[in-house]
């Protein structure tokens, strides 16, 4: 079986991590895995496409970026028409709109599509005309996917509901966002212990993006915050000089630091007393993965569905409503590094590895290729 796997590029992403650690995993479990790929700049290239090949169409002599979706559109059918996988994976929400076209130019000579549901689909934050707009968006995605993958278990009916695809179309596979071997390194990190009287070192991780909110996210901090603590984000993206503005504004000064993208900020996680994620919507983040694996306490708008039951049921993490100032300040602003359970946290974390999910996804990869919905293959092995 062909899986073809496509990108838009290395850029940061919890996305494209995830899907090029597919790629390798199944590659050396001998899976015939493509990869696609729109341009190769990023700051992931160095640290995920070693040893990763990948086709990359030629280059046109002017930046794609801002037009990486239309080039990929342009790009793709080609590449299709001469590899002709067996299967598409479409690794998350945002590229849903390069695989409708891929239907749409292909017709019948395109392979069937995996999506994975990367991303909360109720989508409070828009106003409503666009999420009406949104609503039928979803629904078209319904009609053109052959499979969907949600993960973690109340996505399923999420997606049901918004997407209504025919039924057996839908497989729940915990987001392979951690790997056995990394769990257990994560978790062997010494930990940096900090007095009170130093102050709590809280911690946040992700691009720097209007999704992230990390504008409320630091407006809290500024609110709810002890005088000694400190704030440090790891991350880039198109909102860092805002941000920088407002902590200057609120003056945060040297209580913040803007780290920048590093490579595996998982692993230094183990610094820190408390870890924050403050966005509108989300999916299952994996840098709250990361942070149930080191051990940290969490505080984190309940911005999926799947939130609270990534957080066992809530017990694992303080959650707040998506977009309150007031409830993620007063959360910061208890008082100490609330005792987190260590044994709980990694259970949980030990859920969403590639080592589970890889042949979950190669078996639900199957099913779609032969044209079963998931109730048929039940009945097959029967």
């Amino acid at each position: 079986m062909r899986v073809l796997t496509f990108l838009h590029s290395f850029e940061p992403g919890g996305v494209e991590r995830v899907a090029l650690r597919l790629v390798h995993y199944w590659r050396e479990k001998g899976i015939d895995a493509p990869l696609f790929m729109g341009r190769v700049s990023g700051a992931m290239r160095a640290e995920l496409a070693t040893a990763l090949t990948c086709h990359v169409p030629r280059q046109p002599p002017f930046p794609i970026g801002r037009y990486e979706t239309l080039w990929m559109i342009a790009t793709l059918p080609a590449f299709i028409r001469r590899n002709r996988p067996d299967i598409l994976f479409c690794a998350g929400n945002s590229y849903a709109v390069v695989a409708v076209a891929m239907k749409l130019i292909l017709g019948r000579r395109c392979p069937p599509v995996l999506a994975k549901i990367s991303n909360d689909l109720d989508r409070e934050d828009m106003i409503w005309p666009a999420r009406r707009i949104y609503r039928i968006w979803l629904r078209i995605q319904g009609r053109f996917m052959d499979h969907f993958i949600g993960m973690e278990q109340p996505m399923e009916e999420e997606i049901a509901a918004a997407m209504r695809p025919r039924s057996g179309r839908i497989t729940i596979i915990p987001d392979p966002a951690l790997s056995c071997v990394q769990i257990d390194r994560l978790r062997a990190l010494p930990r940096s212990r900090n007095g009170l009287s130093a102050g709590r070192r809280f911690v946040a991780v992700g691009r720097l993006a209007a999704q992230k909110n990390f504008a409320l996210m630091i407006r809290a901090f500024a609110r709810g915050a002890a005088p000694a603590d400190t704030l440090v984000i790891f991350g880039d993206g198109p909102e860092r000089a805002a941000l920088a503005s407002l902590a200057d504004r609120l003056s945060l000064g040297e209580r913040i630091r803007f780290a920048g993208h590093v490579p595996d900020p998982a692993s230094r996680l183990a610094d820190f007393d408390i870890f924050l994620l403050s966005s509108h919507y989300e999916g299952v983040p994996a840098v709250l993965l990361e942070a149930l694996a080191v051990g940290l306490p969490i505080i984190t708008t309940r911005c999926s569905r799947s939130i609270c039951a990534m957080m066992g049921g809530g017990p694992l993490a303080r959650i707040v409503p998506p977009g309150d100032e007031a409830a993620f300040a007063r959360a910061i602003g208890d008082t100490g590094a609330w005792p987190q359970d260590g044994e709980a946290s990694l259970m949980q974390a030990r859920r969403f590895t590639i080592e589970i999910a890889s042949d979950a996804y190669l078996a639900a990869f199957a099913t779609t290729a032969r044209g079963e919905t998931a109730s048929e293959k039940i009945l097959a092995s029967d």
